[in-house]
This record gives C-alpha cells, sequence and structure tokens, in this order.
C-alpha cells in the first residue's frame, strides 16, 4: 500500500469513529502498523491547566492513560508542544531536554520522533513514534507523520468539540463552544428545538418518548409497512429483472427479520429512545461498519441499508403528526435552516437561530437580520442531533454558540441581553429625528431590504430611503424567473412604501454564494466567477426585463435609483447602460411615461476602487458594497468559519479604499454611498461621515444606534479621529480610539455589547 493510500484509509476509520477515544486508538494503532514501529502516542493539550495528556498509546503501558501528564516544554513532549515542531533523534536519553517518565514502559525506546498535531494556529497535542534501535528516522518517515497529524488536527478537534455534547454518555461538560460565522447581530439565551428534513438519517436529533410501548408498537407497524412495499416492489418488476437482481429484495426482506436490524433498534427504544432517532442511530453504526469494509462488494451494500433505513424512517414521519412544542425563547437549529422551518414557528417563541450549512447571505440569515433574530450560521462543529432541549447562548456578534454554558458566563451574556433591551427602548424616541451632527452636518440614513417584511421594520425606525434593494430575493422564492409583470408588482410595493424617498435597486446579483434553484451556477471558484454583472449581461433578456419592470414599477413615484453589482471593468458599464437606455426607450414607445432612473455603480471589487473616477464620471451616484469589497481586498472568505476572525472591515487597507472612493466620487461632483455591515457599526459610522460619504444604508435593527452615535459628536471631531485612525496599522488600536471616543461622549452604552463580547473571548 502506498503512503497516499495509508493516509487515505486512516483518515476514513478516524473519520467514522463514534468518539474522540475511538479515533485515538484508531490512530494510534494504525500509525504505528504504517510505519512498522514499536510504539505510537499521542498526548492530548490541555489549554486550561498548560498540561498534555497521556491519551492513547500501541506499545506502551495503558494503564497509565489519562493518570499521566507533562506541562508544555517538559520533556521532548513538551518541547514538541512548546516549539510547535518535531523532534527526531536517535538517543533519546541524551537528549537535553529528555525526562525519565515511571511506569509507561518507554525506558528502553532510544529513538523518538514526535510531531505537533494543531488546528487553526492552536497546539492540540502531539504524536510520537518510537523504537528501540537507535535510529535516526529517516526524512520520508517524518513528512509521513507531519502530514499525518496535519491530516488528522481537524478530526481531532471536531470530535474533541462533539464529544462534549454527548448526550447518550451523559456527559456533563460545560461552556463547550462552537464556532461559525455571525449570520445576524446580537445575543440569544434559550433552549434548542432540533428541525430536520424528512428521512434524512443524520438529521434526526436524540430524543426520549413519552411511552416506550407506545413508541414500539408504532415502529413495528412501520417495519411491516415497509415489508410490504419491498413484497409488492418485488412483484411489480418480476418479468422485468434478472433473478439476480430480483434477489435484493429478499436482502431487504430478511433484513427486516426480527434478529436482525429491528431487533437492535427495538432494544434502543425499549431503552427509552423514540423510534426516530433508534432507526437513526442504528443504520447509522451499520453504515459505518459496511463503509470500512475493504470487500468492494460488501463496502457497496452500505447502499441498501441506507435505503431501508430512509423508507423506515420516511414512514415514521410521515405518522408521526404530533405538532412540535416551541418552548419559550426557542433556539431553532438544524443542518440546514430554511424560510419555511421559520415560518412554523410562532415569531413570539423565537430568540435566536442556528444552522450548520450556510453563509451571512443565506436566505434564511438575511431573513434573521430583517427579523433582528440572533443567527449563526456555519456552526459544522455543533452535534445537533444531540443537543434537543439544552440550553444554548447564541452570540450572533462572534458566531458562536454555547452549549451547557456556566452560571458565570450564562451572567455574562444576560447583562448583554438586558442592555440590548434597554438601548433598544432608549432609541425609539430617535425615530422622527434626523441624523444631524451637533455641529449640523446631515447625513442620510438608508436601509437594505430585500423582503416585504423589512419595510415595517425600517419605517419603524425612521428609514429615509433604502440604499440597497435586493432584487435576487424575490428572484430565489420563485421556482423559475417571474415575468416582467410579477417582478413590477414586487417592485410597485417597494417604492411606494418609501414614496417620496429614494430605493435603490440592485440589479440581479447572482452567483458566489447566491444561486437560484432553477438557474444552478457551479464552479470551483464562484466568488471570482460568474456572477453580478457578469450573469445579466450574459443573459440581456433577463436583464432587459428586470429594468423594465423597475421602471413600470416607478411610473408616477419616480424614487428609483438602479445600482450594477460587480463592476470591474469601464467596458461593462457602458454595456450595461446601454441597455438600460435601450429598455427605458421601449418603454417610453410602448407609451408608458416612465423616466430614466439615476444610475450607479457598486464599488465592491478592488478594480471598481481604483476605477471609480472613471465610473463616477459615467454614472449618477457610487455606493461602496463593504462587505464584499473587505472580502475581496483582504482575500478572505467572510462565509468561512476558518478564516472568519481574518475577515474585519477595520483593516487599514479597507479604509484607504474606502476614502479612495469617497474622494473620487466627490471630485466628479456625484453624491458617495455605502451598504454594508460596516455603515451599521456605531464606530465605523463615524469614520464613514468623515470621509465624506452622504448616505450610510445598514440593516434597520442597526440604524437607530448609528444615529444615536452621529447625533452625538461633531463632524470636527469625526474629521480629527479619521485623521489619527489613517496613521494606524493594527485593528485593535483602530478600535482602541473609538472606543475613547465613546467614552468621552458617554454613548459607551451603545458599543459596549461589542466590546464586552471581545473581552468575553
Amino acid at each position: 500500500m502506498n503512503i497516499l493510500q495509508s493516509l487515505s484509509n486512516i483518515v476514513q476509520k478516524v473519520n467514522s469513529a463514534p468518539d474522540l477515544q475511538s479515533a485515538l486508538d484508531i490512530i494510534v494503532t494504525q500509525v504505528r502498523g504504517v510505519m512498522g514501529t514499536e510504539v505510537c502516542t499521542v498526548y492530548l493539550a490541555d489549554h486550561q491547566e498548560q498540561r498534555l495528556i497521556f491519551r492513547a498509546t500501541e506499545g506502551l503501558n495503558k494503564s497509565a492513560l489519562g493518570n499521566l501528564s507533562l506541562g508544555f516544554g517538559e520533556g521532548l513532549v513538551g518541547q514538541v508542544a512548546l516549539r510547535e515542531e518535531p523532534i527526531n533523534t536517535n538517543n533519546a536519553e541524551s537528549h537535553p531536554h529528555f525526562q525519565y517518565l515511571e511506569d509507561i514502559g518507554e525506558e528502553s525506546f532510544s529513538s523518538f520522533l514526535g510531531v505537533p498535531i494543531i488546528h487553526h494556529r492552536i497546539v492540540l497535542g502531539v504524536l510520537i513514534v518510537q523504537q528501540t534501535a537507535k535510529r535516526r528516522f529517516d526524512e520520508s518517515e517524518e513528512a509521513f507523520l507531519v502530514t499525518m497529524s496535519a491530516q488528522l488536527a481537524g478530526l481531532i478537534a471536531h470530535a474533541q468539540v462533539t464529544g462534549l455534547v454527548d448526550l447518550r454518555a451523559d456527559a456533563k461538560a460545560v461552556n463547550a463552544e462552537f464556532r461559525g460565522v455571525a449570520g445576524a447581530s446580537g445575543v440569544a439565551i434559550g433552549r434548542a428545538v432540533v428541525v430536520s428534513p424528512p428521512a434524512d438519517l443524520y438529521a434526526v436529533p436524540q430524543r426520549q418518548s413519552r411511552d416506550s410501548y407506545e413508541e414500539l408498537t408504532f415502529f413495528r407497524a412501520c417495519v411491516a409497512r415497509v415489508r410490504n412495499d419491498i413484497e409488492q416492489l418485488s412483484l411489480q418488476l418480476a418479468d422485468r429483472l434478472p433473478p439476480q437482481e430480483l434477489a435484493l429484495f429478499e436482502v431487504y426482506s430478511k433484513m427486516l427479520d426480527t434478529p436482525a436490524l429491528p431487533a437492535e433498534i427495538e432494544e434502543l427504544i425499549e431503552q427509552g429512545e423514540w423510534a426516530q432517532g433508534a432507526v437513526a442511530h442504528v443504520i447509522r453504526m451499520h453504515l459505518q461498519a459496511f463503509e470500512q469494509m475493504d470487500n468492494p462488494y460488501l463496502r457497496e451494500r452500505a447502499v441498501d441499508i441506507k435505503d431501508l433505513g430512509r423508507r423506515l424512517l420516511e414512514y415514521l414521519q410521515q405518522a408521526n403528526n404530533e405538532p412540535i412544542i416551541y418552548p419559550d425563547n426557542t433556539i431553532l437549529i438544524g443542518d440546514e435552516l430554511t424560510a419555511s422551518m421559520l415560518a412554523e414557528l410562532p415569531r413570539k417563541k423565537l430568540a435566536g437561530l442556528v444552522s450548520l450549512r450556510g453563509s451571512r447571505n443565506s436566505h434564511v440569515a438575511i431573513l434573521a437580520r430583517s427579523m433582528g433574530i440572533p443567527t449563526v450560521m456555519g456552526a459544522v462543529d455543533v452535534p445537533f442531533m444531540q443537543v434537543e432541549g439544552t440550553e444554548l447562548i447564541v452570540d450572533g456578534y462572534a458566531g458562536l454558540v454555547y452549549f451547557n454554558p456556566t452560571l458565570e458566563l450564562l451572567a455574562s451574556y444576560e447583562e448583554i441581553v438586558e442592555e440590548e433591551r434597554l438601548v433598544s427602548r432608549g432609541l425609539e424616541a430617535l425615530k422622527d429625528l434626523s441624523c444631524e451632527t451637533t455641529d449640523e452636518h446631515r447625513v442620510s440614513l438608508w436601509v437594505n431590504t430585500g423582503l416585504a417584511s423589512d419595510i415595517v421594520r425600517s419605517l419603524d425606525r425612521g428609514a429615509e430611503g433604502v440604499g440597497l434593494y435586493r432584487t435576487e430575493i424575490p428572484f430565489i422564492m420563485q421556482d423559475r424567473f417571474p415575468s416582467e409583470e410579477e417582478q413590477r408588482t414586487i417592485y410597485r410595493i417597494q417604492l411606494e412604501a418609501f414614496a417620496p424617498s429614494p430605493v435603490t435597486m440592485r440589479t440581479l446579483d447572482v452567483g458566489g454564494d447566491k444561486s437560484l434553484p432553477y438557474f444552478p451556477i457551479e464552479e470551483d471558484n464562484p466568488f471570482l466567477g460568474w456572477r453580478g454583472i457578469r450573469v445579466t449581461l450574459d443573459h440581456p433578456e433577463i436583464f432587459l426585463s428586470q429594468v423594465r419592470a423597475m421602471m413600470k414599477a416607478s411610473v408616477g413615484l419616480n424614487n428609483l435609483r438602479i445600482m450594477l453589482p460587480m463592476i470591474s471593468y469601464v467596458k461593462e458599464l457602458d454595456e450595461a447602460l446601454a441597455l438600460i437606455r435601450r429598455a427605458h426607450a421601449e418603454l417610453v414607445e410602448e407609451g408608458i411615461d416612465a423616466l430614466l432612473p439615476s444610475i450607479g455603480v457598486m464599488v465592491e471589487v478592488p478594480a471598481a476602487v481604483y476605477l471609480s473616477a472613471e465610473l463616477a464620471s459615467r454614472v449618477d451616484f457610487l455606493s461602496v458594497g463593504s462587505n464584499d469589497l473587505t472580502q475581496y481586498l483582504l482575500a478572505v472568505d467572510r462565509n468561512n468559519s476558518s478564516v472568519a476572525e481574518l475577515y474585519n472591515s477595520y483593516h487599514p487597507a479597507v479604509l484607504q479604499a474606502l476614502v479612495h472612493v469617497a474622494n473620487a466620487g466627490h471630485a466628479a461632483g456625484k453624491p458617495v454611498s455605502i451598504c454594508g455591515e460596516l455603515a451599521g457599526d456605531p464606530g465605523a459610522a463615524i469614520l464613514l461621515m468623515a470621509m465624506g460619504y452622504d448616505s450610510l444604508s445598514m440593516n434597520a435593527t442597526n440604524l437607530p444606534k448609528v444615529k444615536s452615535v452621529l447625533r452625538s459628536v461633531s463632524k470636527v471631531e469625526a474629521d480629527e479621529l479619521l485623521a489619527k485612525v489613517m496613521e494606524l496599522h493594527e485593528i485593535e488600536d483602530i478600535r482602541a480610539l473609538i472606543e475613547v471616543l465613546f467614552e468621552e461622549k458617554g454613548i459607551t452604552r451603545l458599543f459596549r455589547n461589542q466590546i464586552k463580547q471581545r473581552q468575553l473571548h
């Protein structure tokens, strides 16, 4: 077997391990076998105690597992962890950092090779191999162990966090922390309610049944129905399939015999598990066993097991029509939450959302921000099937989820929740006041919308217009491209609601992480691929229909502004402008009294920053899309939880780009606005005003806070702050300067939750 196959086999087996200890045992057994060494050992790091725990071994004394530990830097093992690099020696006893350990049986092993296990800059432990013979492990052996460590680091990290919430083992872990991506800001504390798609064996929560006898009877009835289905299928296909294919149905029937799968499932039901959970658990265990088999034929039988399990689960779910009971302060959690799942839950009961899949731009995240529901997306490590009914904290500022929090952590977050409530009440009085600094400098505060529900929330908070209407949302909610008239109706609602205030409609922006179910775009690198204006210029029929609908919707109101996304070439802008003028001419010929609206460019790629002067000369306004601009300038996928902490719009390079765009727009005599998360950040709003941005567009939830901040400072003070900030090179130094100003002005309460949230971590 070659090295690549060995790596693949070990990783596959570790990935199928039911818990962390099983994974570690597989690692030491498999690595020792592949490398042909006498010993393989894993130490895991306990960062709270700053020690390395002896956790798994093949070749040393297993009775010492869990009882022996070394400090970081102590002995050869400790040095590997401290230095974060391998140690390879053929004479361990003579090494200056050698430390003799009693009772683990390593006295006779001279050759030592240890490599650190590192995940996202954090040392998780040390992987070691040893031999009696005095020889230095060669470069290929060292390279294999380093590669093995790197491959296993993520799996071990995942096993560690998911192992903390093993309710079947009645684990008592506290403050188990799971990282995702902030979907909607705020903090929620409540009880988990798990929702899952139908017939998904990997999305059934563990749950205690109310009556084991009823659940058992219910399960047996479903088994009988599945067996009947299989018999009917076999009869229907008897004259169409050869005997060897028909034999599969006989295999299915035998698997449903009492001594086989049903017996294992019934045992779990008798122990108190509900039928759906028991089926999913047993089927998954069998799938793991089959998928690890060396025999290709037997490995393929995993498909049959899965099919049978899904059939059983489908009947169980169809027959179980009991409504879900939603407690007060429900935290809805699922593998992939959808808008329809939210719709089934009473709004007053919903406190927060956690989705294992999805991004900030997922439909459910956009809806959550519109509704003001704290949300974490992409929390891939959360063992959601095991957290039903448990207490969770959802930190929508940092993208964190806590399971079983300590009283101390709970008290800290409860304080944040209460402060948010008080601040929100205090800001209600600002609704009808203008956004004006203490020295009478005016800034327009607009909102980002996309859903009909955004309208009321926006107007209630005193929005002066719409800086970004996401037209792709009505497209996403359809099962086909909406007609021109359907679009006109939707757009008219938005335009009428905000008239006479301006409504900026972005033309269809799909691609990247936003795809239409009926118009999928599959690419290796979607964010640098076919998206935004690139799609609509390639499909002028879609573009023309949309801008015609926009202009028709604005007849008599004339408060429409059209914005073009993802412009990176002047040629793209010229082509889009030509199409808009053509659509307008067509409407005039048809006798429709439509005015040509203001047209602007969304500056969201670095190319547009450097072309901003030329772009501004061709259009009526510029608007920065801060989310994508930050992503592209920093080369950080903002939806990737692995690098989410590197995504920060306070980065000096981002601030310099923002200044450049504002200056270019004003030099051309055109207004400049910004839409994105940065505009809704109270601290950043001061900097943006000082840069010269005429309007800030944000989520309606953030609008009152931003207005309060800008009404508390002068333009002169904002200019002085910006001058100091532009000389700094570290994000934390920039934040610190802003916080000092907040304290001086007595408005720290508006920023306190973000400050506290950072201090908690």
